[in-house]
């Protein structure tokens, strides 16, 4: 018998249910995490797949941990062997040039097999930062200069065996840890959400049965990827390069070159990081399934961003990086610092940019300018370490302002910390948080605004901060104006006053700190800009008066 004919209703219903159930296994994951990262910013990225490997559902997320679900989980069912795999089965995968990212996002996977025939359906893989694993430093590494440096690995091993759990690994973990119930807590949240998704896929299977399932994810996949090569061809034809530099690699103070080539030609889009800087000491290297998952966030932006993904949409997508450079990070090179591909992100819309400015946006702030605070609580004694990624300024467009300020454009769906949270679980109390007048840059349309945040500390403990672009000015567009880069500024005020990026600094009660974001490039000629909407923008605080004499020649 040939492959089941199923018409549009039902692919619609099957191809809903899977989006539901990854939803659904969202969810379960936000409803019983331990960790603010997980249930509050959204710090993960949920997945399904069918039998072979094939992506054909995903929850919202963090948008570069759903594409590096689809390298891990090969790489793990490699290393495990699909025949080693059975029906209960979770394996645990965090080691980084096979998980696509640094030690803490810890991936786990599962398979889905039909409870009568022992038939193997599909996987389902995610992907949840936790707080510690026993890396040399707590909350999080700046300076680690090989693998080992950065916590217990795991290359593929079961925490769940039939069902079961496997007690020495889950003890191992506890006993690797400094925060141990947090850890387990969102294990377990894991384990929640995939058996969510284990009885949601089952229920399809059962209803529709396994040949118009599968014949529906083969037609879902196929229109897709016609309609991503349909999106490639009406793209404009031709090769663009950019470059921009990090601030440093957490070990030197020496800025790190990034460089790419974007091509599109032939029916492909390939993205090549050719010219990038060598691998370097410090934790900024990038494994390749990171380096593919920041250009697949590039490539669906610009082709099918209205539409729900699977494997299809990445069809004429080509990624080329070099073995041991600085975006194909090889054993044993540091990775946790995985800021390198917020920045390629930018990097790589600012190469398009010059063959299609008439579709994108001027840079954004140009980085997730992050903050953390470790220490003991007051309260408990508890070890805390508890992490913010604050909102940037988005670039001007060719028809409208950027918005801000608001969360990097490769975060999606992820969240700021509430500052009551920040507050009620460590020693920070947040003075100041508003937006930064004229922080936005100059445009026809202006660059959102960034931010501004003046924290003081009412405990002692280390405050570390991580950005790797504060040295060089996001990007604008057709002559608009660069905005300021992003800037922390130690203990104001004081006689220890100075700036950094990426540090982890010692602070004590009554110590303070003043965080300024980017805001973005604008776009077009500021003379040009409506001086109506310059005085709305005054009277909204985002543009002072004097700049709006000054810059636009507008009395407001």
């Amino acid at each position: 018998m040939g492959e089941p004919t199923v018409d549009g209703a039902t692919v619609e219903v099957v191809r809903s249910h899977l989006v539901s159930a990854a939803e659904e296994m969202r969810a379960a994951l936000v409803r019983t995490a331990f960790n603010p990262v997980i249930y509050e910013v959204y710090d993960f990225g949920i997945s399904i797949y069918d039998r072979q490997l094939r992506l054909v559902a995903e929850s919202t997320g963090l948008s570069r941990f759903l594409g590096a679900n689809d390298y891990s989980l090969r790489k793990g069912v490699e290393y495990v062997g699909r025949e080693n795999l059975r029906r209960g089965d979770v394996v645990l995968l965090n080691y980084p040039y096979w998980n696509a990212a640094h030690t803490y996002d810890a991936t786990m996977f599962a398979p889905v097999v039909l409870p009568d025939s022992e038939e193997l359906i599909g996987f389902l893989c995610i992907r949840a930062h936790w707080m510690d694993l026993g890396a040399k430093d707590p909350g999080y590494v700046l300076d680690s200069t090989d693998m080992h440096q950065e916590g217990i690995i795991f290359p593929g091993t079961k925490v769940y065996d039939r069902g079961e759990p496997v007690r020495e690994i889950h003890e191992l973990i506890r006993f690797n840890s400094r925060m141990p119930e947090l850890v387990i807590g969102d294990l377990n949240a894991q384990i929640a959400a995939l058996r969510t998704g284990e009885r949601r896929m089952t229920e399809l299977y059962r209803d529709y049965g396994p040949a118009v399932v599968d014949a529906v994810i083969d037609r879902v996949i196929d229109v897709a990827a016609q309609r991503a090569g349909e999106a490639v061809a009406a793209l404009p034809q031709g090769s663009w390069t950019a470059e921009d530099w990090l601030d440093d690699d957490g070990v030197s103070d020496d800025p790190i070159l990034m460089r790419v080539t974007v091509t599109v030609a032939d029916g492909e889009f390939t993205v090549d990081f050719a010219g990038s800087s060598p691998a370097v000491p410090g934790p900024v290297n990038l494994p390749l399934g990171a380096t593919i998952a920041t250009c697949r966030v590039a490539f669906k932006g610009v082709t099918t961003p209205h539409e729900q993904t699977n494997a299809g949409h990445f069809a004429p997508l080509r990624v080329r990086a070099e073995p041991g450079t600085l975006f194909h990070a090889q054993y044993p090179a540091a990775t946790f610092t995985q800021w390198t591909g917020t920045v390629a992100l930018e990097l790589i819309l600012k190469a398009l940019a010059q063959g299609m400015p008439d579709r994108l946006a001027a840079s954004s702030g140009g980085d997730v300018p992050g903050f953390m605070m470790v220490g003991r609580h007051p309260d408990t004694g508890d070890m805390f370490a508890v992490s913010n990624n604050d909102p940037v300024g988005w670039g001007g467009t060719p028809g409208h302002d950027g918005i801000g300020p608001a969360n990097h454009l490769c975060q999606t769906q992820a969240r700021n910390t509430p500052v009551e949270v920040l507050e009620s679980k460590t020693g920070m109390f947040f003075e100041r948080v508003e937006i930064r007048t004229d922080s936005g840059g100059a445009g026809r349309f202006r660059g959102g605004c960034g931010l501004r945040r003046d924290i003081r500390f009412v405990t002692p403990g280390e405050f570390l901060t991580v950005i790797k672009k504060t040295k060089s000015a996001p990007w604008a567009l057709a002559g608009g104006a660069q905005p300021e880069p992003n800037q922390v500024i130690v203990f104001p005020g004081t006689d220890r006053e100075h700036r950094v990026s990426t540090r982890r600094t010692a602070v004590a009660v009554g110590d303070r700190v003043t965080l300024l974001t980017a805001g973005g490039g604008g776009h077009g000629d500021p003379g040009s800009r409506d001086p109506e909407a310059v005085r709305r923008d005054v009277a909204e605080g985002y543009v002072s008066a004097r700049a709006a004499r000054d810059v636009y020649g507008v009395i407001a």
